[in-house]
């Protein structure tokens, strides 16, 4: 058995996929029990300290205690994530390449950046995993002290509002265009290389507002530097419970959720992708994990969208809402 995986393992994707198919159950079933038997490479295609990065290494340390194997982390943060995920896509269906993304790695990015896979069909699903909603922040000197104001300050001064952009593919730049043609007012963008340079920014005035996920502005409201508008869901956040939602605080109903899954290439034995989701759950329940999943303002979902159906249930219906929004606002990436 070890001799005939170690002749095809240098074989890369869709023929090894093949090959592995045309093994016994029995076969596959072997290598399962196997597993792993040596280090597990875990592509993030986002900048380290992100939610994602954050989320991937709590969970590669649960598995390396799990299964005594280094999971390595690999951060490849670049052209919005599309390089990191074709790598994945590529690797070796084994189960020893995974990844870890969110909805502009996995959605926004391959809606307005040509590329040569197609997410929805060349990954395998593991699990969705964490959740954080979108927030309107602005600076602490703006005028407008609720949603209603400030949108009507922003109709009665338009191009006078700026917001942060991390450029034009990005998910803050398709956000705003949203909200901008649904409340019927006109942002000055100003383009930023992440957020570490926007939020001194916004946190002296320089800038008016920003749209920014729920995880990376609860540190700031807490110490008072910044006001929050609004979160962009259906309900309010157990992180942030005194802020409204965006139609409570008189808004649009733009819903915009930040998410997380896993995933892996296409055609990775079914058992080896069970022993991956079971390890995901099982670290999603661990209470030390949980108490700094909260700490990060991210929240975890319930265990049933834990499951390969969740996250592919969850993915393809964010497809269906980004597109039409990457599409009104005629945005394409820089």
């Amino acid at each position: 058995m070890k001799v005939l995986w170690n002749k095809v393992s240098h074989l890369r994707g869709p023929l090894l996929a093949l090959l592995l198919s045309m093994l016994p159950p029995s076969t596959s079933i072997v290598l399962a029990q196997e597993y792993p038997t040596r280090p597990i490479t875990m592509i993030i295609p986002i900048v380290a300290g992100s939610g994602v990065d954050v989320l991937g290494r709590l969970l590669a340390d649960k598995m390396k205690a799990k299964w005594g194997q280094p999971v390595v982390v690999e951060n490849v943060p670049t052209a919005a994530g599309t390089v990191g995920v074709g790598q994945l896509t590529q690797a070796v269906p084994d189960g020893y390449t995974i990844g870890i993304g969110d909805q502009t790695t996995h959605v926004v990015s391959s809606l307005v950046t040509p590329v040569r896979y197609n997410v929805l069909n060349d990954l395998d699903p593991i699990a969705l995993m964490t959740m954080s909603p979108v927030a309107l922040i602005g600076r602490k000197t703006l005028q407008a002290s609720d949603m209603k104001q400030l949108i009507g300050w922003l109709r009665e001064n338009p191009d006078k509002g700026t917001a942060a952009s991390f450029g034009q593919g990005s998910g803050p730049n398709i956000i705003s265009a949203t909200f901008q043609k649904q409340t019927g007012t006109h942002l000055r963008m100003v383009t930023y290389r992440g957020l570490a340079l926007a939020f001194p920014d916004l946190i002296s005035g320089q800038i008016d507002l920003m749209f920014v996920e729920q995880s990376n502005m609860t540190s700031h409201l807490a110490a008072g530097t910044i006001k929050a508008f609004a979160i962009m869901d259906k309900n309010r956040s157990a992180a942030v419970p005194e802020v409204p939602t965006i139609e409570e605080a008189g808004g649009p109903p733009l819903h915009i959720v930040t998410w997380r899954g896993m995933w892996v290439p296409k055609g990775t034995p079914a058992p080896v992708s069970s022993k991956l989701v079971a390890a995901v759950t099982e670290a999603l329940s661990d209470p030390t994990v949980r108490m700094k999943i909260a700490g990060i303002g991210q929240e975890i979902v319930s265990p049933g969208q834990q499951t390969p159906q969740g996250l592919a249930a969850h993915h393809k219906a964010e497809i269906e809402k980004w597109t039409p929004m990457v599409k009104a606002a005629n945005i394409k990436a820089e």
